[in-house]
């Protein structure tokens, strides 16, 4: 593993996307920042964390026996490995938003965006990028659902205790998949889902007009399988719907 530190940049991501096309990286190559200033998260949205307070870091990994159609399950490992260390911390109503947001009762702590490289049907390598809020106390009037680990826990968390720990846990679950775990890790990840067999409100972004639906799973391609009021389950991407704010 490599650990990179950086007092600031725009994005983890695009730094390891950059420094990947202009040499050969590590297996875990980690970028990590007190001071990420354009954050990208799910569908191009902004990630907003305060400087020094925060977990803002990329891993890249290249990855030798997972397919394309393998995809959805690295999503399931990593959002279950920042899950499986919440956890060791006691932080309580710990569930995940899917595809990948880590909640504690309903509000957002950690946000994760999964970029990957292909070839010849293979996944060759992938850079994720994890923001978790920790010892931030005041956010944006904009975000209504945000909170911190030191909001939750009313204490303060080491940043680099979190982080060995966060990269020690993905490698383990990522371990798993390479090695055909996939039965096993899909239902874990069943398990922590949010609101699942629970009647929520989505919001169709094509139409703009909101249904009701129960969350049944997640297919191993990825989409939110609805069971609908006439009964019915059908498949959504992530362009297809959203949940519905509170």
């Amino acid at each position: 593993m490599r650990l990179i530190k950086l007092d600031a940049t725009k994005s983890t991501n695009s730094f390891l996307k950059e420094l990947a096309s202009n040499s050969m990286l590590d297996d875990y190559t980690v970028a990590v920042t007190n001071n990420q200033t354009s954050g990208r998260g799910q569908m191009n949205t902004a990630w907003h964390s305060e400087p020094y307070k925060n977990l803002t870091f990329s891993i890249f990994t290249p990855l030798k026996n997972l397919k394309i159609t393998h995809q959805a399950y690295l999503n399931f490992a990593i959002s279950l490995a920042i899950y499986d260390v919440l956890f060791q911390f006691a932080i309580p109503n710990l569930s995940i938003k899917w595809p990948n947001d880590i909640l504690s009762a309903n509000k957002k702590i950690c946000g994760i965006l999964i970029e990957t490289t292909f070839s010849n049907q293979k996944i060759k390598n992938m850079i994720m990028g994890i923001g978790l809020n920790v010892n931030q106390e005041i956010f944006s009037k904009k975000i209504s659902n945000a909170s911190s680990l030191k909001i939750i826990m009313k204490k303060d968390f080491d940043l680099e205790i979190l982080l060995n720990k966060i990269i020690e846990r993905i490698q383990f679950r990522i371990s798993l998949i390479e090695n055909g775990k996939f039965t096993e890790t899909h239902n874990e990840y069943h398990n922590v889902l949010y609101r699942r067999e629970i009647p929520t409100t989505f919001i169709d972004k094509v139409t703009g007009t909101f249904f009701m639906g129960k969350i049944q799973g997640i297919a191993s391609n990825g989409k939110i399988k609805i069971q609908l009021d006439d009964d019915s389950i059908e498949e959504f991407g992530l362009k297809q719907i959203s949940f519905a704010k509170a």
